[in-house]
């Protein structure tokens, strides 16, 4: 069941301070910090993986939600724009790629349950705004202040106890459930499944992420399962390395139990091998 809600951009009420002091120092090129890539993977780490699999389908918005944009109940381009947005910020201060991802994870898990006051406009903005913040005190060891984050053209403009408001119903909405299962919790792994000298780790771990990164702005991606998106990532980065062209969907299932060969193929050969063409141009 969708609940609406109903709030306002001028609202005064005391809220609380989320996560982290919003004050933070406005950010130069000496304090972003870097993505790195340095991995190990312990003997049990396949259960880990396996784990992580099983429960990755409670972290994903609810499963009419990709309907309802081709159904027009949502609009898809006030998502996309809303995503680009989100892109546009974290190449901006330098975020992780996971920073991203998640900030669009909330925000489309909170719009698969809750109905806005308009599909479009500020509350829309407000929301993606929120979910970016809480995605980056969730990940970057620096993070802007709350009105330093809304560059990039943002088209309003909100003051801080507004935006945690916002955060606050996005929390309630999510149960706290913030530390989700996204395609960045299998690429390593999956990495080091393909290429277990480490020879080419960093290359298809940055590759694929590109790739996943690629992706998310399209409704479609939304059918997908982070595993088999990570996967499907993985063999299309392979696929650039003459040394490992010859890994495949059959392959990968090999990698981890809970993996399936018709997933895997679908993102491979019907969604990410498009943006992977797009990415070369």
């Amino acid at each position: 069941m969708r609940m609406k809600l109903s709030f306002s951009i001028d609202d005064s009420s005391s809220s609380c301070d989320l996560l982290c002091n919003e004050e933070a120092e406005i950010l130069s090129e000496d304090t972003m910090p870097e993505y790195t890539h340095e991995v190990e993977f312990p003997e049990d780490s396949n259960e880990s993986i396996a784990e992580f699999i099983e429960g990755e389908a409670s972290y994903s918005p609810a499963i009419d939600y990709p309907a309802r944009f081709r159904s027009s109940s949502l609009d898809s381009l006030a998502r996309e724009n809303s995503v680009s947005w989100i892109l546009k910020v974290q190449a901006y201060y330098h975020f992780q790629p996971l920073t991203a991802y998640l900030a669009v994870n909330y925000m489309d898990r909170f719009l698969s349950c809750h109905t806005l006051p308009q599909v479009n406009g500020w509350p829309l903005q407000l929301l993606t705004v929120a979910c970016l913040s809480l995605a980056a005190k969730m990940e970057e060891t620096v993070v802007p202040s709350l009105v330093d984050l809304q560059v990039e053209d943002a088209k309003f403009v909100f003051e801080p106890r507004t935006i945690r408001r916002m955060e606050l119903l996005v929390l309630t909405a999510l149960k706290w459930r913030l530390r989700s299962v996204t395609p960045f919790t299998f690429i390593d792994f999956f990495a080091y499944k393909v290429d277990p000298t480490g020879l080419y780790t960093r290359y298809l771990v940055s590759h694929a992420t590109q790739i996943i990164l690629s992706t998310i702005i399209d409704i479609d991606f939304l059918n997908h399962c982070p595993s088999s998106m990570a996967a499907a990532a993985i063999i299309c980065a392979a696929a650039e390395l003459p040394d490992l062209a010859f890994i495949n969907p059959g392959m990968a299932v090999k990698w981890c139990i809970g993996l399936t060969r018709k997933a895997i193929c679908i993102d491979w050969c019907n969604f990410l091998i498009p943006h992977e063409e797009a990415i070369k141009h």
